[in-house]
Order: C-alpha cells, then sequence, then structure tokens
C-alpha cells in the first residue's frame, strides 16, 4: 500500500546538494513556464484589447501552456523529476515517491519560481496586470473544485503512467509531451470556467503580485485532492508493492 511507503524524510536531507539542486531545478522550470504561460495570456490582452476570454484566446492559452510545460518537466526531469506543480509532488508524495521534507523544499521553491516569474513579466510588460485566476459567471466554488479535481487528476495520472511506473519502458521518453498535452487538453475543457489552473503555483504567484485572493483556495484545495487520488489509485492499482519488490525505483 503506498500509505506504508509515505516517508517524512530525514531534516538533513534539505540541505543535501542534490536535494537543493533538485529544488533550483524546480524553481528554474516553474519560472519558465509561467513566464511563458502567463506571458501569453498578457501578450493576447495587448493584442486583443482584452480577448483572452474568447475561443481564440482559449485556444492561445492552451497551446502556450501545453508547449511550455513540455518544456518545463523535460528540462527539469533529469534533476528534480520534473514535477513543475506543488499537486505533483504531492501526488508523488502521496504514492510514496518523494519524501515529505523534499516535497516541502520542491514547493517553496515552485511557489518562489511562479512569483518571480509574474513579477518579471509586470516589470518587462510596463506594469501590465497579471491576472489572477478567477470563476467565471454562473460558476459555483464547489464547481470549480469539482473542475480541479478531475482535470488535476487526468494530469497525475498522466505523470504516473508516463513517468513514474516502473514498467513505463520506452514510453517514458514521451513524457514530456504527453503532460503538457494533457494540460492544454484540459485548458480547453475547463479555461471557460475556472481558468484550468490544476497547478497550485501557477496560481499562486499572479494572486501574489496582483494581490487578489478571491477564492484562490479553490486552486489549491481541488488540485491537491485530484493528485492525491490519482497518486493513490495509480500507485495501489496498477504499480503495487510487488512492483517495487522487483523492479528498482528512482526517486520522481
Amino acid at each position: 500500500m503506498p500509505i506504508s511507503r509515505i516517508a517524512v524524510g530525514n531534516p538533513a536531507e534539505a540541505s543535501q546538494p542534490d536535494a537543493l539542486k533538485a529544488a533550483l531545478a524546480e524553481f528554474i522550470s516553474v519560472l519558465i513556464f509561467v513566464f511563458a504561460g502567463e506571458g501569453a495570456g498578457m501578450a493576447f490582452n495587448k493584442l486583443t484589447d482584452n480577448g483572452s476570454t474568447t475561443p481564440a484566446g482559449l485556444v492561445s492559452a492552451s497551446i502556450a501552456h501545453a508547449f511550455a510545460l513540455f518544456v518545463a518537466v523535460a528540462v527539469g526531469a533529469n534533476i528534480s523529476g520534473g514535477h513543475v506543480n506543488p499537486a505533483v509532488t504531492f501526488g508523488a508524495f502521496v504514492g510514496g515517491n518523494i519524501t515529505l521534507i523534499r516535497g516541502v523544499l520542491y514547493w517553496i521553491a515552485q511557489l518562489l519560481g511562479s512569483v518571480v516569474a509574474c513579477l518579471l513579466l509586470k516589470f518587462a510588460t510596463g506594469g501590465l496586470e497579471t491576472s489572477a485566476f478567477s470563476l467565471s459567471t454562473g460558476v459555483g466554488v464547489w464547481n470549480a473544485v469539482v473542475f480541479e479535481i478531475v482535470m488535476t487528476f487526468g494530469l497525475v495520472y498522466t505523470v504516473y503512467a508516463t513517468a513514474v511506473d516502473p514498467k513505463k519502458g520506452n514510453i517514458g521518453i514521451i513524457a514530456p509531451i504527453a503532460i503538457g498535452f494533457i494540460v492544454g487538453a484540459n485548458i480547453l475543457a475547463g479555461g471557460a470556467f475556472d481558468g484550468a489552473s490544476m497547478n497550485p503555483a501557477v496560481s499562486f504567484g499572479p494572486a501574489v503580485v496582483s494581490w487578489t485572493w478571491d477564492n484562490h483556495w479553490v486552486y489549491w484545495v481541488g488540485p491537491l485532492i485530484g493528485a492525491g487520488i490519482a497518486g493513490l489509485v495509480y500507485e495501489t492499482i496498477f504499480i503495487g508493492p510487488t512492483t517495487h519488490e522487483q523492479i528498482p525505483t528512482t526517486d520522481y
């Protein structure tokens, strides 16, 4: 059972060179991802006079986030596992694939990466707003929570299937693009309703820089629940203790 493999870790782990390098890789990957994803939305707004909520704006956001996440995961994969998302880190923790100590280190790095990306965007664009995630008209908070749970479940399930599963074989090669594709597809599905975050760090940076916290909890609760369920389901049903005993695994 995954619950038996959950580990707190040693506090000394937080100061180990490999853990610090992994945290730095997460910081850089999130910075790359948020700068490109949020920046694409700001550029679309500038070119279309605030038209990012149009169908064309939704497609633009989907493509930008899919491409940027593909790159962000790929460049971090060999160093930190390329989580680029506190929800992915939580899903890995629930499945027993990362310690709590290292997970907290990743979270700090991911959140800082998002904030720095948004600060850079605000400066580089001459003070344009980094819009925080918000609910569309007619969408309640619990509607949005369900959206975020389901979309993040799909994302973390994809991460497990293509990157974590010891039996993945050659499919691991396509992990970054598969992860980028599911995020892009989910943005097309949920973007018009709640912005389709699936990533607390992506929501956190714009919220801090714009200081807008309306319904911000939705973008933590939904993704973390979805990620936790995905980690438990995949680890329990499709990986299981037998696989871990037979095939050596690497820290994701």
